[in-house]
């Protein structure tokens, strides 16, 4: 399951993009109170959700699944963080970072044809 030193850097770099992007969406929040607990909480569980739940032996990871899951789920757990935080900038008024991360996300999965095919067959 071989994936391109590029687009793995890409998929890193976008983990990391959706939880700033749902952490800006918390901050967006026009209550004070709720604003600073949404913007620690929403990156908090998406980041405690995405290590948490895996498809064991996943390659493209540790091997490791705390909580083991099909690929099916994995993978809509993966695609509702990375658009949530892509949704998340949009929603915080960054309209073009949120529509550049969205067809980042789909290139990057547009040339993982391996990894989906793998996790939909587990």
């Amino acid at each position: 399951m071989g994936n391109a030193w590029w687009n793995l850097t890409l998929r890193f770099l976008l983990e990391l993009a959706a939880l700033l992007g749902l952490g800006m969406a918390g901050w967006s929040f026009p209550v004070e109170f709720w604003r600073w607990v949404l913007a620690i909480a929403l990156p908090l569980i998406a980041a405690v959700l995405w290590g948490t739940f895996a498809v064991l032996d996943d390659p493209s990871r540790s091997g490791r699944a705390p909580v083991p899951v099909s690929g099916a789920v994995r993978l809509v757990l993966e695609l509702v963080i990375l658009f949530g935080g892509a949704a998340g900038f949009y929603l915080a008024g960054h309209t073009a970072t949120g529509i550049v991360m969205a067809l980042l996300i789909a290139l990057s999965y547009a040339f993982s044809p391996d990894r989906l095919n793998w996790l939909l067959r587990q």
